[in-house]
């Protein structure tokens, strides 16, 4: 997977702290560029937002259609086969905005990544492997993809790294079961989670962005 191209959004001179935020199936980095505005963050926080486009790919569960996506789908249901290898290659790619971020001075404690949907099943492939401590994981209408290689592969710098997550009751993408035992698989590897559930669909709702510029100006401070 080539390098991938990005949207920047600085809230601030010379930023002192990063979120990656990854979009979810067939959207791109434009989508959740209109949040930044709206997390209304204090002007000392100044920070990187990365928005990063996924590759384009054939999905199978839209008969093929090529679209952004991090990896393929090959059913939907509560009990959905994901695709490993699609996950661990976009896992590589973002660990190197990761590595870009670091090299432009962000230290690892200062990186927020973050996900809707496939994002933020790819936030937590990528964010609990990490090599260093990530300053939080955010996860939004989405679950945790591969739980049974996480034991072997998770990184001891990541284990107390808090993780926000938000589903939609309403979901009829991801089922919000499929969230609730991501959750519980977590919890019982000893992570820390923030768990919201708000009334909506398979999406983002203001109460929620509320919820995530608390938790960004708790980690972040």
């Amino acid at each position: 997977m080539n390098e991938l191209e990005t949207i920047e959004i600085e809230t601030g001179s010379a930023p002192s702290a990063t979120v990656v935020w990854l979009h979810g199936l067939g959207a791109d980095g434009n989508d959740f560029v209109p949040v930044v505005k709206e997390l209304r963050l204090p002007s000392q926080f100044r920070v990187r937002f990365v928005f990063p486009h996924a590759p384009m790919m054939p999905v199978t569960i839209n008969n093929g259609y090529v679209m952004r996506a991090w990896y393929d789908v090959t059913f939907d249901g509560l009990d959905r086969r994901p695709d490993a290898r699609g996950i661990v290659a976009s896992q590589t790619a973002i660990e190197a905005l990761l590595a870009r971020e670091k090299a432009r001075g962000i230290a690892s404690d200062r990186i927020v990544l973050a996900g809707f949907s496939q994002g933020g099943a790819i936030t937590l492939q990528a964010g609990l492997r990490h090599g260093g401590a990530l300053a939080g994981l955010m996860v939004l209408s989405s679950y945790l993809p591969l739980p049974e290689t996480l034991a072997a592969e998770a990184a001891p710098a990541n284990a107390q790294t808090p993780i926000f997550m938000a589903h939609g009751t309403d979901d009829p993408v991801i089922n919000i079961e499929l969230a609730r035992r991501s959750r519980a698989l977590l919890a019982e590897q000893g992570y820390r989670v923030e768990w919201h559930e708000y009334p909506m669909p398979h999406s983002v709702c203001l109460e929620e962005i509320g919820e995530i510029s608390r938790w960004l100006q708790q980690v972040l401070k």
